[in-house]
């Protein structure tokens, strides 16, 4: 069974400007702590990436996916799910970016199927943080590049 999770934080940026930072991908090497190496495989006519393949650190080791991006709601919303994982069997989620002022309401959402079963409550815990280091890495990086 899947887990889903979803966790909203504010960043001290336009919308426009968060979302510029996301869809930034080479540079999420930059500041993105348990990105090991990232490359765009596919991008659309307007040069923006399409697939995308993340090595990153996960409960305890590197995995390899790629995720697909969904660009019809963008700037609004961004979402994606997974091609090819060795970790996981289904990733899936999105960002929904709603300003709230000057500021930006981040929502990230998502659902995510190990190949290897593992109990609900570590699955929850693990997607807790997954989103929350998430949220603040991109917090602390589109308030630091406006």
């Amino acid at each position: 069974m899947a887990q889903r999770a979803t966790e909203s934080m504010v960043v001290n940026a336009s919308p426009d400007e968060v979302y510029r930072v996301v869809v930034d991908f080479e540079r999420y090497p930059e500041w993105v702590s348990e990105l090991k190496r990232i490359e765009v495989l596919e991008r659309d006519v307007d040069g923006r990436a399409l697939e995308v393949e993340f090595r990153a650190a996960a409960f305890g080791r590197s995995t390899t996916y790629a995720l697909r991006y969904d660009y019809d709601l963008a700037p609004h919303v961004l979402r994606w799910w997974q091609t090819r994982g060795d970790l996981t069997a289904e990733l899936h989620g999105q960002y929904q970016f709603d300003a709230v002022g000057a500021a930006t309401k981040v929502t990230y959402d998502l659902e995510v199927e190990l190949l290897v079963p593992i109990p609900s409550f570590v699955k929850a815990r693990a997607a807790n943080r997954i989103q929350t280091q998430a949220l603040g890495e991109l917090r602390a990086r589109a308030e630091a590049h406006p």
